[in-house]
């Protein structure tokens, strides 16, 4: 799995339209506790199938909707879902493209004065599930990977699920 971190500022671009696109691909009609845990099975079949050691949750505000931890997961995973789904929900936008953003200009965001990084953090694997008409009702997390393998398998999740 493991995919390559990008190192130019054209290669982040890039990364972030192809997030920005997986963004406008990956809207809802509707989402509720029971597609939570749809969603949360498809991630932990995948993750299963592949022994891969991942935490995965899946929250609505405060309400925690889905959360495991597979074999070989740590309880650092669960600080890294706490930070990576804040960050999700207070700028509407997935962890990843969060991070990868600043460094098309060369910056990191982590270098920010604003940016509170015990609170937030800009790394791959939380993602907004969104409602058309609505916006982001939701937010599913993995940690354990790669950043940006983590946001990936979210990524086919959601898209195993809208076709599913």
């Amino acid at each position: 799995m493991t995919a390559t971190e990008p190192s130019t500022p054209e290669e982040y671009a890039r990364l972030a339209a192809r997030i920005e696109e997986e963004v406008s691909e990956l809207q809802l009609d509707s989402f509720g506790p029971s597609d939570a845990l749809r969603l949360g099975l498809i991630l932990v079949r995948t993750g299963t199938q592949g022994t891969l050691p991942i935490a995965i949750d899946i929250r609505r505000g405060a309400q925690i909707l889905f959360h495991v931890a597979l074999e070989g997961a740590q309880a650092d995973n669960d600080v890294w879902i706490a930070r990576k789904s804040s960050a999700v929900e207070r700028y509407g936008i997935p962890s990843l493209l969060l991070g990868t953003r600043p460094k098309i200009a060369g910056k990191r965001i982590e270098d920010e004065d604003w940016f509170d990084q015990t609170a937030y953090a800009a790394h791959g694997g939380g993602f907004p599930i969104t409602v058309r008409g609505t916006g982001v009702v939701a937010v599913v997390t993995v940690s354990g990977l790669p950043q940006i393998d983590d946001h990936d398998l979210v990524v086919s999740a959601l898209r195993e699920f809208v076709e599913g």
